[in-house]
């Protein structure tokens, strides 16, 4: 399928993932394609069972640390959450003065046509390089997503970056509902 070697056998683990845009595309460089994504991780915690620990959205892939509250599976929320926010990103495309609109869809149409995995648009990669935290350290996967911004020069300080849970681990209140270790 996707020749990802992570996959997710227990649908109730806590995992690290990695959603990524096709080709490592710059598409959350918009507030409103981030706002998309945070809205349908908002719908995932409180409709589809996802149970977030940490978060970060940079600008071409998404990182999160959580785990599906049963009888939820974690692939399903996945699933649906690609489909939701691929489908959403690309109207907002059409909708919005987008000075590369026409290259945007012309990547996500040829990877649909090329893979045969979406019907129109194809944003997200099959994969999600999850990583069952079962026996790892969660806190150093959620360290490594709280300082992806910083890599990035995005900010000084990773609480600093809204698109993140590390404002909820420095103990305020950010965009989403996170559970913090």
């Amino acid at each position: 399928m996707s020749g990802d070697r992570y996959f997710i056998n227990d649908q109730n683990a806590t995992y690290f993932l990695t959603c990524t845009v096709i080709h490592w595309i710059d598409v959350f460089i918009r507030r409103e394609y981030k706002d998309i994504v945070v809205d349908s991780l908002k719908y995932c915690v409180e409709q589809k069972g996802l149970e977030l620990n940490a978060w970060v959205i940079m600008s071409n892939h998404l990182h999160l640390v959580g785990r599906a509250r049963e009888p939820h599976r974690m692939s399903d929320i996945l699933r649906d959450f690609k489909k939701f926010t691929s489908k959403r990103i690309v109207e907002a495309i059409v909708e919005m003065p987008e000075s590369w609109r026409e290259w945007l869809l012309d990547k996500f149409s040829f990877e649909a046509r090329r893979t045969r995995r979406a019907e129109n648009y194809k944003l997200w990669t099959d994969d999600n390089h999850a990583i069952d935290l079962t026996h790892l350290s969660a806190m150093e996967k959620v360290d490594y997503i709280h300082r992806n911004p910083v890599r990035a020069g995005l900010v000084f300080q990773p609480d600093q970056y809204p698109y993140s849970s590390a404002v909820d681990y420095a103990g305020g209140i950010g965009l989403l509902k996170v559970h913090v270790l």
